[in-house]
C-alpha cells in the first residue's frame, strides 16, 4: 500500500539537516503529509551519519524500535551517509529496512518509495554526475533561520574521514541556483540564512569565491543574517576574512576545525596546516573582525597521540580560547588510512584526554559568554523558552539568548544581557528592531 505519511530523522550534521528537509517536500509534493508528533508514519526516513561508529550503530538501533507492539512496522528507508558506505550491506544487517538510498540519490526517493509499496527493495547509492538540486523542488516555507547547502563532496581525504567516500568529490552548486533558492527561503520567512558544506569555503564557481557569493547574498532585501559552516583551514582566503570585516549581514562566528593542536598528529591526519599556520589564519581574521567568535572541532586518540601532542592541543585551547568548540574520541572507520595505523590508543586513555580537554574547552567558552554580560546585542528570536512568556534567540555570536518577551520567532530584538552561563545568556528586550 502506498504511503500517506511520513517521518524523516536526521542524525549528525547540518547537510544531514537540509537533506531531511528537502526529502520531505519531495515527499509532501507526492501528497504525503508529515506524521503529527506520537503518531504512526506510513513510511520513516532514517537520514543517517557515518562520520562516527556511535551514529551509525544508533541508526540501526532505531530501525530496530520502529516494530510496533502488533508486529506490524513502516516502510523504512536508509538514507544518508551510513546508506552510501554500507550499500546493500544495510539490508543483510536489518532484514527491516526496505529502501536504501545514498546522499547524491535521494531525488529519486519518491520512485523508490512507490517501488517499496509494490513489494520491491531497491537501492541507490550511485553519484550521478547530474546535480541533485536540478531536479528537488521548489523551496517553500522556512523557519527564521534556514539551510542552503551551496557545496558537497570532499577532496581533502583526512585519513580519518569517510566523507570523501560517502558523499564523493568537492561539488559547487552554481551561483544563480543558490541566489535564486536563498531569494526563495528569505520570500518563505527566513531571516538568517547559513550556507552549507563539507568544506564550505572551498565553494567556486565561474572564478567567484564564496566571499563573492557572501556578498551577493546580502544585498537580498529581508535578510539580515549570513552564516556558514564547515570550514577547512586550507580554503580560509583573505577575501573571505576580509568579508567579515566589511559585510555586516555576516555574523561574527567562524567554526574552524584543526582537530590537534600537534603538527605531528595533524601531518598524521593528512590535514594541510599546522598549529602555527592555523593560529595565524586566526589572527588575520581577528584582525578584520575583532570580534569573531571562534569554533573548532577535535579529535583525540588519533593513533600515535601521545601525552606531548595532547599537551600541544590544550595549548592551542588556551591561545585561541573558543567561545565553542567540538571535541570527540577517535573513532576508526572501515575503509580510511587511519583505521589501521599502528599506535591505536586505549579506550581509557581517549576518555582521561577527552574529558580533560573538555574541561578547558567549556571553561572558555564560559568566559567568552560572560564577556558579554553588561552589553547590548541583537537576538533573532527563534522559539519558546521553558517558561511562559520567554523566548530563546540567538545572538551574532551563535549564543542561545532567554529573554521574557512578546515578540515571535523571525522578529529581530534589542537585548541588554544580564547573565551568562556555560551555555547560554539571559537577556532583557530594550527595544524591538524588525518584524
Amino acid at each position: 500500500m502506498t504511503p500517506k505519511s511520513f517521518r524523516i530523522k536526521s542524525f549528525g550534521c547540518q547537510m544531514n539537516v537540509y537533506d531531511g528537509e528537502r526529502m520531505a517536500e519531495m515527499l509532501g509534493a507526492q501528497g504525503m503529509v508529515a506524521a503529527p508528533d506520537g503518531d504512526d508514519a506510513d513510511l520513516v526516513v532514517l537520514n543517517t551519519c557515518h562520520i562516527r561508529e556511535k551514529a551509525a550503530e544508533k541508526a540501526y538501533s532505531d530501525v530496530g524500535r520502529l516494530r510496533r507492539e502488533d508486529g506490524s512496522r513502516p516502510l523504512i528507508a536508509l538514507a544518508g551517509c551510513v546508506a552510501q558506505a554500507e550499500g546493500a550491506e544495510a539490508k543483510t544487517r536489518s532484514a527491516m529496512i526496505d529502501i536504501v538510498v545514498g546522499p547524491q540519490a535521494y531525488h529519486r526517493l519518491p520512485d523508490m518509495v512507490a517501488q517499496a509499496a509494490r513489494g520491491a527493495r531497491p537501492v541507490d547509492t550511485d553519484m550521478p554526475a547530474a546535480a541533485k538540486f536540478d531536479v528537488l523542488p521548489q523551496r517553500r516555507r522556512a523557519g527564521s533561520s534556514a539551510f542552503l547547502t551551496v557545496q558537497e563532496g570532499c577532496d581533502k581525504f583526512c585519513t580519518y574521514c569517510v566523507v570523501p567516500y560517502t558523499r564523493g568529490a568537492e561539488i559547487s552548486r552554481p551561483w544563480t541556483a543558490i541566489v535564486a533558492e536563498a531569494q526563495v527561503l528569505v520570500d518563505g520567512g527566513a531571516r538568517e540564512i547559513v550556507l552549507l558544506g563539507q568544506n564550505v569555503n572551498a565553494w567556486r564557481h565561474e572564478g567567484q569565491g564564496l566571499a563573492e557569493l557572501i556578498r551577493a547574498l546580502a544585498r537580498i532585501d529581508g535578510l539580515e543574517r549570513i552564516r556558514y559552516t564547515t570550514s577547512h583551514p586550507a580554503d580560509m582566503t583573505d577575501a573571505l576574512i576580509a568579508a567579515h570585516g566589511e559585510v555586516e549581514k555576516l555574523m561574527p562566528y567562524l567554526h574552524l576545525p584543526v582537530q590537534s593542536g600537534g603538527n605531528r598528529i595533524l601531518k598524521a591526519m593528512n590535514r594541510s596546516h599546522s598549529a602555527e599556520t592555523y593560529l595565524a589564519t586566526l589572527e588575520k581574521m581577528r584582525a578584520a573582525r575583532p570580534d569573531i567568535a571562534l569554533s573548532g572541532d577535535f579529535i583525540v586518540g588519533f593513533p600515535g597521540e601521545t601525552e606531548a601532542d595532547f599537551e600541544a592541543t590544550l595549548q592551542l585551547v588556551d591561545a585561541v580560547g573558543y567561545a565553542s568548540a567540538y571535541s570527540f574520541k577517535y573513532s576508526p572507520r572501515p575503509g580510511t588510512p587511519a583505521a589501521t595505523m599502528e599506535g591505536q590508543i586505549p579506550r581509557e586513555i581517549m576518555d582521561d584526554r577527552l574529558q580533560r580537554l573538555q574541561e578547558r574547552i567549556n571553561a572558555h567558552q564560559l568566559a567568552f559568554n560572560l564577556s558579554k554580560v553588561g552589553s547590548e546585542t541583537q537576538i533573532l528570536v527563534e522559539r519558546a523558552g521553558r517558561r511562559p512568556g520567554q523566548m530563546i534567540g540567538k545572538s551574532p555570536w551563535l549564543q542561545s539568548v532567554h529573554v521574557d518577551t512578546s515578540a515571535r520567532p523571525g522578529e529581530i530584538i534589542d537585548v541588554a544581557v544580564l547573565s551568562a552561563g556555560p551555555r547560554s545568556l539571559a537577556g532583557a528586550v530594550r527595544r524591538q528592531v524588525a518584524a
